[in-house]
């Protein structure tokens, strides 16, 4: 006879903590924050239900009465993180200027917890602190005449640029860090190869743009424009 199949679980219906025997001296929140902490400070590769018991001094297989698949501590780690959004002031009825603001705050955020950049897309994120992000967003974008479904589309954009941003600044500093000279040695010989090829007269127009100057503006610059220029398109 075939066995049964899993049923699904989501972990913000599950009690806190299943399991008998005497209360312990830490809950769920005390878990997530030590898988937070251990990855800002080594990376999301280095939690591990025996790192976290370690941090906060208990067996490791007492852990899993709390949280008893990985996913799912991913799941309330992206939560955790999402709980830094400062969403006290109401909405402004300036869509635009409020959602640029919400990017802002994401890109912070990401920058904090480079870890998030390669969860956030692996796990659902509908916890709590998720749930009261989308209802402000919502709630910002109330002025927007456009059917429910863009103003999802628009929510998506705009923390989809943000985590773009950053994982493209986390893979520079990365490359540099491996790099066997400097970074600024790195761009000066990329820069005189690309002058010899633009002189060569084969890239006209490559060479009309770089002519054109400034150079290119710095990330949070970059952003920015990006995020106002997504957001001149839905308005």
């Amino acid at each position: 006879m075939a066995g049964r199949a899993a049923v699904p679980e989501v972990i913000w219906t599950r009690p806190e903590r299943t399991g008998r025997g005497p209360k312990p001296g830490y809950t769920r929140s005390d878990i997530v924050a030590a898988a937070v902490r251990i990855a800002d400070a080594d990376g999301i590769d280095a939690v591990s239900m025996r790192r976290i018991a370690a941090e906060i001094g208990c067996g490791t297989m007492s852990l899993y009465n709390y949280v008893p698949r990985k996913e799912d501590l991913y799941e309330l780690m992206v939560d955790a993180a999402s709980g830094e959004y400062d969403l006290s002031a109401p909405p402004s009825g300036d869509w635009r200027a409020d959602m640029l603001g919400i990017g802002r705050q994401t890109r912070a955020i990401l920058h904090r917890h480079p870890w998030l950049t390669h969860v956030m897309s692996t796990v659902y994120a509908f916890g709590p602190n998720a749930l009261r992000y989308l209802e402000h967003c919502l709630g910002c974008l109330e002025a927007l005449d456009a059917p429910g479904g863009t103003k999802m589309e628009l929510i998506a954009m705009v923390n989809g640029t943000a985590m773009i941003s950053v994982a493209n600044e986390q893979a520079i500093a990365e490359r540099s860090r491996s790099l066997p000279w400097t970074e600024e040695q790195e761009q000066a010989v990329r820069g005189a190869y690309m002058a010899s090829q633009v002189a060569s007269g084969s890239y006209p127009r490559l060479a009309a743009l770089l002519a054109e100057g400034p150079p290119p503006p710095d990330a949070d610059e970059a952003f920015e424009r990006t995020v106002e220029r997504l957001l001149d398109g839905f308005a």
